[in-house]
């Protein structure tokens, strides 16, 4: 939906990291957004019609839904409930009263003829998120959200002579948050999106799954001389992969440009992007609001709010992902960087904060992005299905402190819980994988060692480097399990090297 019109005001001074350079000079991209979000609610929005993803086609559809005469939308308390968290989520003004208008266009999976969205007055205004890009904070205005139902869905693949029409979306309630043009680059707006998922995630007022089509976004892109006017935007509708929305701005950026050089005009238009080519092609020209002919659904009287319910919505607030990063930091000693990977994903922060409980923030967090996450990654798991739980990670660590198992064999560790399970502690007992502490058991070994190599025991009395060779070889001879730093010690002492 176009929001209404208003004055935009440019924000950010340029920045030559964001400049394209063309042969006529630099440009800058200038993007904005609307972010479609399903709102996470087992009914629609004005319908007891059940919101689930992936059921046969036409079987989530009540009479409402499809339009049937006589039939009057009732709206979905939770619904409005979600959009308000949401609302507070972003740092964002709830509006107590807003009002439900008609949007009228004529698409085969729109039975009445009109979408139930809102116009001038949405139920949440002005807002920020903080995005990072290149360590650099930047601050995104949100310009509003509002609350509309979802369309229907055409299928034309199916049959060469006809199209068919699944209305079990019909209905369904979609928060749109619309950003300022305050993004400057590819990187910026895929992080915006990413951040603002990972936000509604951390609420609970949609699942963020963009495959599924319950997150996607509408880009807005112009370009212009750097610090000049806005220049013409297109908007790309519908793209719903944070990867396609970089390719599809990059592409769109330098479609403009070249179009400019050349000296032609943009033309103001909606258009797709085919993610197999790589490219957007036009769709058809913008829609202003004036062509939709809005104006209030005669069937929804103003929503109004109470403040102290508003509030009471905002003390069930979770810990959102700035302030636990920020937690993150102070609390477990981590980097901005760390902290960032961890909150970044809900589920991730909480499985990295059972890790940590009672020990050190530093070595979890080492565990948990360096191994753990990398193994998930490799098998394409996410963090729910890991084969390996907090606990189990959390007593790989500990044996680790207690001088029970070296890093290596903790490596060795992991991976057989990973694929088998079982307690740490017992394989360790169980496959004598236990490190070897006994000082007089591994003097024995350095002896041996070096009785073996003379001429290298010279040679390391002179280049004290040379010791390693004498550490690897008393490690492998013990099978690793020997005390790493107990072996360096007695091999320098036993070298005569201080």
């Amino acid at each position: 939906m176009d929001a209404p019109v208003i004055e935009i005001i440019d924000t950010r001074e340029p920045d030559e990291k964001n400049f394209i350079e063309g042969a006529t000079g630099p440009w800058e991209v200038v993007i904005g957004m609307e972010v479609h979000a399903q709102v996470l609610s087992n009914a629609k929005l004005f319908s007891g019609a059940s919101a689930a993803f992936g059921a046969e086609p036409n079987t989530h559809v009540s009479l409402v839904d499809a339009a049937m005469p006589g039939m009057l939308p009732v709206i979905n308390e939770f619904c409005v409930e979600q959009a308000v968290r949401t609302g507070l989520g972003l740092n964002a003004k709830i509006n107590l009263t807003s009002v439900f208008d008609r949007k009228n266009y004529f698409y085969p999976d729109l039975p009445p003829g009109y979408q139930i969205s809102q116009y001038k007055q949405p139920i949440v205004g002005e807002g920020t998120i903080y995005i990072e890009v290149d360590g650099e904070e930047i601050a995104v205005g949100i310009e509003r959200l509002h609350l509309e139902q979802d369309a229907g869905k055409s299928i034309h693949d199916q049959h060469p002579d006809y199209s068919y029409v699944d209305l079990n979306r019909a209905g369904v309630a979609l928060m749109e948050i619309v950003s300022k043009p305050d993004m400057r680059s590819a990187e910026e707006a895929k992080a915006f999106v990413s951040k603002l998922r990972t936000i509604l995630r951390y609420l609970g007022t949609c699942d963020g799954n963009m495959e599924q089509g319950s997150l996607r976004a509408d880009i807005n892109v112009s370009v212009r001389r750097p610090g000049g006017p806005f220049g013409t935007r297109c908007e790309i509708k519908n793209v719903n992969s944070i990867r396609f929305i970089g390719q599809a701005i990059d592409y769109e950026a330098q479609r403009q440009i070249d179009i400019l050089e050349e000296g032609g005009t943009i033309d103001q238009e909606t258009r797709l992007f085919d993610p197999k080519k790589g490219e957007t092609r036009s769709m058809r020209s913008k829609e202003e609001a004036h062509d939709y002919r809005y104006f209030p659904d005669p069937d929804l009287l103003p929503l109004e709010l109470e403040e102290e319910w508003v509030e009471q919505i905002r003390a069930t607030l979770p810990e959102l992902p700035d302030a636990k990063r920020k937690r993150f930091i102070t609390e477990y000693g981590l980097t901005p960087y760390d902290a960032s990977v961890l909150v970044a994903d809900k589920a991730a922060a909480d499985y990295f904060e059972r890790v940590a409980k009672g020990r050190d923030g530093k070595a979890a967090a080492n565990w948990v992005i360096n191994e753990l996450f990398g193994r998930l990654r490799k098998e394409g798991l996410s963090i729910e299905q890991s084969p390996v739980s907090a606990e189990q990670l959390g007593k790989i660590i500990d044996l680790i402190k207690k001088g029970d198992i070296s890093g290596r064999t903790a490596k060795e560790l992991f991976d057989i819980v990973w694929t088998e399970g079982g307690d740490p502690e017992r394989i360790v007992e169980e496959r004598g994988m236990k490190q070897v502490t006994d000082l007089s058991a591994i003097e024995k070994v350095v002896d041996e060692v070096i009785a073996a190599n003379p001429d290298k025991a010279e040679q390391a009395k002179a280049k004290p480097n040379v010791a390693g060779w004498f550490v690897g070889q008393v490690m492998k001879a013990t099978q690793g399990k020997a005390n790493p730093k107990a072996v360096n010690e007695l091999v320098r002492r036993k070298l005569g090297i201080e």
